[in-house]
């Protein structure tokens, strides 16, 4: 790790996105809220031991009104090219990107559609559709794992959940991994676009032609006389689907690429399958799929330790650095899937947990045991330092992970 200078920002730089560990590491141990610069080039304080994250995620002095903080998005962008939020922004109002009581309300509309009955139902449709992928792979001796397997599987799920067109498909892959990466600015403003125009022309065909999916629940869902705007609809299905298959993929690619890089903890699991919950877990806290969560911003300063945040600046919080904090969990480095992760922060904590956390565990625990049984000589195609990851600061995933089958 080169030299850092204590009174100016860190650039979170590709070697960062490659291992964030490391500077992980040294920042809770001696600078644990840190000025650092985003990719984008926008100006944050990275917060990263486990009681200041939740601290923030707790704190009322901190809004997650992201529709309100343009002007704070272009008083801290150290860029020298002149950006313009607006597309992006005109899917950013949902229920992640409120404070209460707009976020209460959005919550309780989403909580009336996305119910317990429903992800249920799901249970033998995910395992229909690992087994078709699976049985789809079996005719190879190495694949892709993220490809053939990690990707398609929740994006399957994700798309008959809220009921989006089997053709539609692929577009809208690729148009969520460029808005969830570490694009140029050009690129996300542009896949924001398309992604907008999508979603209208989406929820206009639910209005038209109803369906039994979330999507058609979330339109003609009410609370009192209150309904979602197509505006509101519009966000809530964009962060639905991105986040309803994102953070999914990325945990089982994580699962897989950690699982054989420990061999003892993959015999552990293939001897004993009632750990897979646990193991899932454990995989949720060591690697999960989220690295750095989404904008905050301090409505009042703000105490951590012994640093006073400002009003009016952007706090950023490291879920995945937060999960290795040796203060909450012993080892944090050493992956035992036998170990109690009771509160790490991989799906959040507070009013904005996630809310397809159960679905997410279900495709993680289907996934993976699905994989385990139909190949039990799985080994990795690559040596595990050729692996890399997605240039992304929000999410904590592989850009491909070769494996063999047999």
């Amino acid at each position: 790790m080169t030299e850092i200078q204590l009174s100016t920002p860190i650039t979170l730089d590709d070697d960062f996105l490659q291992n964030p560990h490391r500077l992980y590491a040294y920042l809770r141990a001696e600078q644990p809220v840190r000025e650092v610069i985003l990719p984008r080039g926008i100006k944050v304080w990275l917060v990263t031991r486990y009681d200041d994250v939740r601290t923030v995620l707790a704190s009322p002095v901190v809004s997650k009104d992201i529709l309100r903080a343009v002007p704070l998005l272009e008083r801290h962008s150290t860029s020298d090219q002149p950006q313009s939020f607006k597309a992006e922004l005109a899917l950013a109002g949902h229920m992640l990107n409120t404070d209460p009581p707009d976020h209460t309300r959005l919550r309780a509309l989403v909580n009336k559609a996305f119910t317990v009955r429903r992800l249920e139902r799901l249970r033998a449709r995910v395992q229909q559709a690992a087994d078709e992928l699976l049985d789809a792979m079996a005719g190879h001796d190495e694949v892709d794992l993220l490809s053939s397997y990690a990707f398609p599987l929740p994006t399957t799920v994700i798309c008959e959940l809220l009921g989006v067109p089997d053709t539609d498909k692929d577009e809208f892959r690729d148009t969520s991994v460029t808005m969830t990466s570490a694009a140029r600015h050009e690129d996300m403003a542009d896949a924001a676009k398309r992604m907008v125009d999508y979603l209208t022309r989406l929820v206009e065909s639910k209005r038209d032609a109803p369906g039994d999916d979330l999507l058609t629940a979330l339109v003609n869902a009410r609370e009192g006389d209150v309904a979602l705007t197509d505006a509101e609809l519009r966000a809530m299905a964009f962060l639905l689907l991105v986040a309803g298959h994102e953070t999914t993929v990325n945990l089982i690619g994580n699962s897989v690429r950690l699982l054989l890089r420990n061999p003892d903890q993959l015999a552990a699991l293939r001897a004993d399958r009632k750990l897979l919950p646990g193991a899932i877990e454990e995989i949720l806290r060591h690697e999960g799929p989220l690295n750095i969560a989404t904008y905050r911003y301090t409505t009042k300063p703000l105490q951590l330790g012994d640093v006073l945040v400002p009003e009016g600046e952007f706090v950023m919080i490291s879920l995945a650095s937060a999960n290795r904090d040796g203060a909450k969990f012993p080892e944090p480095d050493r992956m035992d899937i036998t170990r109690d992760p009771t509160g790490h922060l991989a799906f959040g904590y507070g009013i904005h947990y996630c809310v397809g956390a159960p679905l997410a565990r279900m495709e993680g625990e289907i996934a993976l045991g699905s994989l385990l049984d139909r190949f039990p000589r799985l080994a990795l195609a690559r040596e595990p330092e050729e692996l890399t990851w997605r240039p992304s600061t929000l999410m904590r995933g592989l850009e491909s992970l070769p494996v063999r089958l047999r």
